[in-house]
């Protein structure tokens, strides 16, 4: 066991060790010329390779960018961005559409991290200028690296904005369409039906196979293309305290709490070290014993554990409670003071102006914004209640704008200085306006809390080394079994362990169930040395051991039958329930085949295409258009509906009035077609040729 543990504490060295062989590895690899060695291109695009070095660096910038992203979203969200860009840029060439730098120019503006930061926007004309924003970016090559392809991208985006009006442009709509549009809505049918549900035939009465889930996605083979995955089961051995850590824990933090008598070697004699309880300065106490860094700000009751909270808020001055438990900590808090009015809650209506640090929704001089902001405090203390609305409808501060201004709770010094006065020194329900580098603010200041201020000694309750120790041990020993062999499920059931849900892995996924994202585990998954099977440890950091098993390949290309069942069976069935309902709704009248089905017949009085609901059934266009074009006292033959499958006669049409013009319902038309522009990128990504190779370098 010391050998052992003299390589766990080396397992940094190791693994930069470890890192370095792999990087060679890789490094040798791509330079190798075999035909099996790793490729120089992270993928292609129509036969347009994407090389790594230029991938890459947009990837790391990426990555900087993005407080708390990993490399792989990154990568993803950037491999996405490469195909939109790609296939456009091919529509462009196709359709002829250029860029100028006029057009550059309008795109970089638009984003707002850009276009509205003041230190690119020309005094004079309170406009974007993009000479300042050049001699920035040459001041300063850090920011001018992690830009770097930000222009191309602009040039794209101003094309991709020509394009998209090409698109709508295309997708006009006459006045016939917004006839035939009109009709839709306003005419109506007046029709019986007898229906015949397929709730009514029992599930288990119809039989579905495999084969015939595959023969129905090879006829809808674009719906249910798979990318390819890898299915992983494991078992994981948490590397979590035992109840004696956890009794040691709570121990060791009461042991804090009184004074106590140790031997000083250097002098002879015993000192009493002070305790919690006694301590002169209880923050020094907690800085030098705790295992949770000082906190000295007053905190509200809502902002407190719920479990303890009416405790700790209710403890009177000096008074100390504990040890308790607080997520993953044994605690002792002592009672440090109480404020009034701590936080506050308020809301605000902002009315920038030219000048102003906010962008204003129009353009104002000073005068202007206090004019406005004086005739919404009016309002305001008029009507207080109308206050969420005034904010919903003026304020130009759109982060609180669409919650009613409402700020939530801050505490003093989080708002600039004129802000922080009005509210903290005005009782609530106070309406005000200030003036400050934003605009001016009409305020309410809504709601105030009391605090306390609380001085809280933690001890974390961490695995013991005899039990982690514990668990390194066993999830070896599960490996090694496993890996001779022996059936996966039954050495878990034998060791008390459960089987996790089996993990279908993309080459570029990361995420691993409850071990969170682990990258590790899925690469080893889709290594080509790596077969059905084969089991191997993984160590993940402040979580233990998965053990994982390679369960199952699945190639890319059709989804499997598994896969595709939850969605294509329910169709099938109904199909094959359809084909035994319409057998039933055979007869001469209406009343005739409810009767053969005991069931009643039903009566639609004014159904339209744009309105087909059918009573409580639900929504069934394809029956209702099949009334309207009915002759009148005439049966259908038997209707296979969403729900079920229907019968129905006409009783009469109403045609829809003639209107003197359709422009109404053309602009409908043309709504519905812009919402078809924004799928032309997935259109052309469902045709394209895509060929994905970056989980070979990540």
């Amino acid at each position: 066991m010391a050998v052992l543990q003299k390589i766990r504490k080396r397992s940094g060295l190791l693994l930069l060790a470890i890192g370095f062989a792999l990087l060679a590895f890789v490094v040798q690899d791509l330079f190798t010329k075999s035909s099996n060695s790793l490729s120089k291109d992270v993928g292609s695009i129509n036969g347009k390779d994407i090389a790594f070095d230029s991938f890459s660096k947009k990837v790391a910038n990426l990555e900087k960018s993005q407080q708390g992203m990993t490399a792989i979203q990154a990568a993803n969200q950037v491999w996405d961005q490469e195909i939109a860009i790609a296939l456009l840029n091919e529509e462009f060439e196709k359709a002829g559409i250029t860029s100028g730098k006029k057009h550059i120019i309008d795109a970089l503006s638009k984003n707002p991290q850009i276009g509205q930061n003041p230190m690119f926007v020309n005094e004079a004309t309170g406009k974007f200028d993009i000479k300042k924003f050049e001699t920035y970016l040459e001041k300063n090559p850090e920011i001018a690296n992690m830009m770097d392809g930000y222009e191309k991208d602009a040039e794209v985006n101003s094309k991709y904005a020509v394009y998209n009006n090409l698109i709508r442009g295309g997708m006009y709509a006459t006045t016939a369409d917004g006839k035939f549009k009109y009709q839709l809505e306003k005419e109506t049918v007046n029709f019986d039906y007898v229906g015949l549900m397929y709730s009514s035939v029992k599930d288990s009465d119809i039989k579905i196979t495999d084969e015939d889930i595959v023969a129905y996605m090879q006829k809808h083979e674009k719906r249910f293309k798979s990318e390819g995955t890898r299915e992983i089961e494991y078992v994981l051995i948490e590397d979590k305290a035992s109840p004696a850590d956890t009794e040691e824990a709570k121990a060791k933090i009461a042991a804090l709490l009184n004074a106590t008598v140790s031997y000083n070697k250097e002098t002879g004699t015993n000192d009493t070290l002070p305790g919690f309880k006694s301590a002169s300065n209880p923050y020094q106490f907690v800085s030098e014993n705790s295992d949770k860094p000082v906190d000295t700000n007053y905190v509200t009751k809502q902002d407190l554990n719920p479990q303890v909270a009416d405790k700790l808020y209710g403890m009177a001055n000096g008074e100390i409670y504990g040890p308790y438990q607080d997520g993953n900590y044994f605690c002792i808090t002592k009672m440090m003071g109480k404020k009034a009015g701590a936080k506050v809650k308020a809301s605000h209506i902002l009315i920038a102006f030219e000048g102003s640090k906010a962008q204003a929704k129009e353009k104002r001089t000073k005068e202007q914004a206090k004019a406005k902001a004086e005739s919404l405090l009016a309002q305001a203390k008029a009507n207080p209640q109308m206050f969420m609305m005034l904010a919903l409808t003026n304020s130009e501060d759109t982060g609180s704008a669409q919650s009613g201004g409402d700020l939530g709770y801050f505490g003093p010094g989080q708002m600039v200085k004129p802000f922080n006065d009005f509210v903290f020194n005005n009782p609530v329900g106070s309406i005000g306006i200030v003036e400050t580098e934003f605009g001016y603010h009409v305020i309410n200041v809504t709601d105030k809390q009391d605090a306390v201020k609380l001085a809280t000694l933690a001890q974390k309750i961490e695995p013991s080394q005899k039990t982690t120790d514990e668990a390194y041990t066993k999830a070896t020993q599960f490996e090694m079994d496993a890996t001779s062999g022996k059936d996966f499920a039954a050495l878990a059931k034998k060791a008390g362990l459960s089987i996790g849900d089996a993990i279908k892995a993309k080459p570029m996924d990361e995420y691993f169930g409850p071990a969170g994202n682990q990258r590790q585990i899925v690469k080893w998954a889709y290594n080509d040395d790596t077969k059905i099977g084969d089991v191997k440890r993984f160590e993940v950091t402040n979580v233990g051991h998965v053990i994982a098993r390679l369960k199952k390949v699945n190639e890319k290309g059709l989804m499997t039958a598994a896969e595709a069942k939850p969605m294509v069976e329910p169709i099938l069935k109904n199909q094959k329930k359809a084909e035994k309902l319409m057998a039933k709704l055979k007869g001469s009248s209406l009343e005739s085949v409810a009767k053969a089905n005991n069931t009643t017949v039903q009566n639609a009085p004014m159904a339209s295409i744009d309105n087909a609901i059918l009573g409580s059934v639900g929504a069934e266009p394809k029956v209702v258009g099949t009334a309207l074009g009915l002759a009148v006292n005439k049966i259908s033959a038997p209707i296979e509906g969403n729900n079920g499958v229907y019968v129905v006669k006409t009783k009469s049409v109403t045609k829809a009035p003639k209107v003197a013009n359709y422009d109404e319902y053309v602009k409908k038309v043309k709504a519905t077609n812009a919402q078809a522009s924004g799928r032309a990128i997935q259109a052309l990504r469902n045709d394209a040729d895509i060929n994905d190779n970056r989980a070979t370098f990540y």
